[in-house]
């Protein structure tokens, strides 16, 4: 058994970070918990430097084969901190001085080392202890608010993550008394003859666990109301570092799988369709931002599993890998300009944003703008990436089929630019209901009027320039990421 702890420097400061914000927010009293939330940071920090330094090693697997070294792994150790780090930039005004401060900053933690155990498993038992991970600190997340949506945002969260996780757990059961054993190397060799019937159960139920976590189609149900639901920095990141995880786990454990027995491409290529166009479809008609970002975060998960779907071809996996980066720093950016402005509820209750408030106008254009696939935006350059592998891969109509979905994704971006960039001053501030239910107990602000929430101003006009900086230096990115995927 290869036993080697420092190989996995990364995971382990991620987790001592979350029991040292954990003990330090315990004894610190509630106007100091900023220094657990700065402790959380430095772990987040910390893990990347480490992720960055080891990235140029063996690409191996370690602990008996169950957790692989290689280049999905080391990308994913670099997006997902990055990821969290932005949540807690954005996080930092509605989280500050609340009792339940360095709850929210230990869930983050524990939440991305899940996402990067995921990614890294190398065994259907360490696949499933990850989901778990994975999954528990959001239900949490997802409630961190106390309130009524947040509970409902989370109890639906929770009976679907459980339901799934598991048919998980069965599906792992199916393959593991199919193959003989649990461990992809081993299980390659011992699927290779297995019944095609039995194959293909065990791989759906699998399949279940990892599809809840991108948000995809039929395990998407969640997405919207944890989306408006949860609190703007839990929602940013329930849409955002589960997904990671979860697709390159799909990408790794489907290559293990004998084409020769099961078509499960053409089950891949169906479930991204459906994901994509229903992700579009319901967002057409939504008037609530986050909402709506709930939704677009479904269509970006079909654009995603595009790269799943042709998995083991020839850059499948660097062009996911960057698409998964560039995810990671525009979607956060989205809802970064959501948490600056908290009482703006309705899209057009950000028109005249431009007018007051253009550097945040601004990066909310370049972040929608970017989720459409706009050059010359990150998203742009993950999104060419993953059409391009799809053709190649033999799955030309594929590439079709998302290259219209994205055409009709520009409808429903525009209706939230649209209002932001209006020229037009906006009228007086709609009246809302009060608690009592008597109208006019107070004035709504609208985006144009209200006093925009600096850190989380900070963090997407910063977001909007990091997509516009990863869309320019995504060639040398693309040099960089390896296509390597051991096992």
């Amino acid at each position: 058994m290869h036993k080697d702890p420092m190989a996995l420097l990364p995971e382990i400061l991620l987790l001592l970070g979350a029991v040292a914000t954990l003990l330090a927010g315990s004894f610190l009293p509630r106007r100091r918990q900023w220094a657990a939330r700065a402790g959380a940071a430095a772990a987040l920090a910390a893990s990347l430097a480490a992720a960055v330094y080891s990235a140029p090693g063996d690409d191996r697997t370690v602990y008996a084969g169950t957790y692989a070294l290689d280049g999905a792994t080391d990308a994913v150790r670099v997006i997902v901190p990055a990821a969290a780090l932005t949540v807690l930039a954005l996080a930092s005004e509605r989280v500050h001085g609340d009792r339940r401060e360095t709850e929210f900053c230990v869930l983050v933690l524990l939440g991305s080392l899940g996402a990067v155990l995921l990614a890294g498993a190398s065994d259907l038992l360490l696949l499933a202890v990850a989901y778990l991970l994975a999954s528990i600190p959001l239900y949490a997340l997802a409630g961190w608010g106390r309130d009524a949506r947040g509970a409902e945002a989370a109890l639906k969260l929770y009976l679907l993550g459980v339901l799934l996780g598991i048919t998980m757990l069965l599906g792992t059961a199916v393959l593991y008394g199919l193959g003989g054993a649990t461990d992809y190397a081993a299980l390659a060799d011992g699927l290779s003859g297995a019944p095609r019937a039995a194959l293909a159960v065990g791989t759906v139920a699998l399949l279940a666990g990892p599809l809840f976590k991108a948000g995809a189609v039929p395990a998407h149900f969640w997405v919207p109301d944890a989306a408006s639901g949860a609190t703007v920095p839990a929602a940013a990141f329930l849409t955002t570092v589960p997904k990671i995880g979860a697709l390159v786990a799909l990408y790794r454990v489907l290559t293990v799988l004998p084409e020769q027995v099961l078509e499960w491409r053409v089950l891949l290529a169906v479930l991204a369709v459906a994901t994509m166009t229903l992700g579009n479809l319901a967002a057409f008609a939504q008037t609530d931002p986050l909402r709506l970002l709930g939704y677009s975060t479904i269509s970006q998960a079909g654009y995603l599993l595009m790269a799943v779907a042709v998995a083991g071809r020839a850059e499948a996996l660097r062009s996911l890998l960057l698409y998964l980066a560039a995810y990671a720093v525009t979607n956060p950016g989205a809802f970064a300009v959501a948490a600056a402005l908290p009482e703006s509820r309705t899209l057009e209750a950000y028109r005249g944003l431009g007018r007051s408030r253009p550097l945040l106008a601004a990066a909310l254009t370049v972040c929608l703008l970017g989720l459409v696939g706009t050059p010359p935006t990150a998203v742009f350059m993950g999104k060419l990436t993953v059409f391009s592998a799809t053709w190649d891969g033999g799955m030309a109509w594929l590439a079709v089929v998302a290259a219209v979905n994205t055409v009709a994704s520009l409808f429903y971006y525009l209706r939230w630019i649209a209002p932001a960039l209006s020229i037009r001053r906006p009228g007086p501030a709609p009246r809302e209901t009060g608690p009592s239910g008597g109208d006019g107990e107070r004035q709504a602000e609208t985006a144009a009027t209200a006093e925009p929430e600096r850190w989380a101003a900070g963090t997407a006009v910063t977001a909007a320039s990091a997509t516009l900086v990863l869309g320019a230096g995504a060639g040398w990115v693309l040099g960089v990421l390896s296509d390597t995927l051991v096992r």
